[in-house]
C-alpha cells in the first residue's frame, strides 16, 4: 500500500485521476476483509456541507466506494472512532495548522494503521501534515517574505512541526498555483527542513515501498540541500 500526496485542486467535472490508484488499493484491502465496496474515511476540518459533498462526489465519481465523512470545526479534535472499519483514509484540505491540531490525538493509531497497509491520501493540508517534519504554514523567515502572505495559513513565521511521519520528506502543496515552492526552498536553505517536495494542483506523488510515481496534470518539485544552497528539480507525470 502507498501514501498518496495530492497538491490540491478540485473541480466538479474532474475525472479524478489522482484518486484512482488510492481507490484501487482501498478496494484490494476491502476485498481481503470480505467487502466488495471499500469504506473510505474522509476527515475534514472546517468548510461547509458543500465542501463535504464535493469530496463525496469526487470519490464516487472516480470509482465505486462508500465515503464516510467526518467534518469538524476548526479547534475541534478527532477521536480514534473515525478510523474504525475503513479501507482507506483521506485527510482533506483547508487550514493546515487546524488539521494538524485535529489529528494530533489519533496520530499514533493512524501511523500504526498505515504501517499495517491502510492506504492514505492527503489532499493539500492532509499531504503537508503527512511528513515526518511538516511545514504547516508561514510566509516569512527571519522577517523576510518568502511567499505570498495570503498563503501563510494564518501564520507569519514559517512553522515546522513533527508531522504524521508517513513520509520522510517535507511536503508543500499548490506549488505552481500559489508559488509555495519558494517556501520550501527557503525553509531548506534555512535548515528548517532537510529538503522535500512541492506538489502542483491536480497532481499526486505516490510513495510506495520501492518507488515514487507522479500522476496528474502538473509536476512535483524536489528541493534538496547543496553546498551552494539548494538544488531544485521537477518530476513530471
Amino acid at each position: 500500500m502507498s501514501i498518496h500526496l495530492v497538491g490540491g485542486g478540485r473541480s466538479d467535472d474532474y475525472d479524478g485521476e489522482v484518486y484512482v490508484a488510492f481507490l484501487e488499493e482501498a478496494t484490494a484491502r476491502a476485498s481481503g476483509a470480505g467487502r466488495a465496496v471499500p469504506v473510505i474515511g474522509v476527515l475534514l476540518v472546517g468548510g461547509d456541507a458543500e465542501t463535504a459533498d464535493s469530496y463525496r462526489s469526487q470519490l464516487v465519481r472516480t470509482a465505486e466506494c462508500d465515503p464516510v465523512i467526518t467534518q469538524i470545526a476548526e479547534g475541534e479534535l478527532y477521536t480514534s472512532a473515525v478510523l474504525d472499519g475503513i479501507d482507506g483514509l483521506v485527510v482533506g484540505g483547508g487550514l493546515t495548522p487546524a488539521y494538524f491540531d485535529a489529528v494530533t490525538p489519533i496520530m499514533e493509531e493512524l501511523r500504526l494503521l498505515v504501517g499495517d497497509g491502510l492506504p492514505y491520501l492527503g489532499f493539500s493540508a492532509g499531504a503537508a501534515i503527512a511528513a515526518d517534519t511538516a511545514i504547516i504554514g508561514g510566509w516569512k523567515i527571519d522577517g523576510i517574505p518568502i511567499c505570498d502572505e495570503d498563503f501563510g495559513e494564518d501564520l507569519d513565521d514559517v512553522t515546522v512541526v513533527e508531522g504524521l511521519g508517513l513520509v520522510d520528506l517535507a511536503v508543500d502543496v499548490h506549488a505552481a498555483q500559489w508559488g509555495t515552492l519558494t517556501r520550501l526552498i527557503a525553509a531548506t536553505e534555512a535548515g528548517l527542513v532537510e529538503g522535500g517536495i512541492a506538489v502542483d494542483e491536480f497532481t499526486v506523488l505516490i510513495v510506495g515501498d520501492d518507488e515514487f510515481r507522479v500522476v496528474g496534470r502538473g509536476s512535483v518539485w524536489q528541493v534538496m540541500p547543496h553546498d551552494d544552497g539548494v538544488v531544485v528539480s521537477s518530476l513530471g507525470a
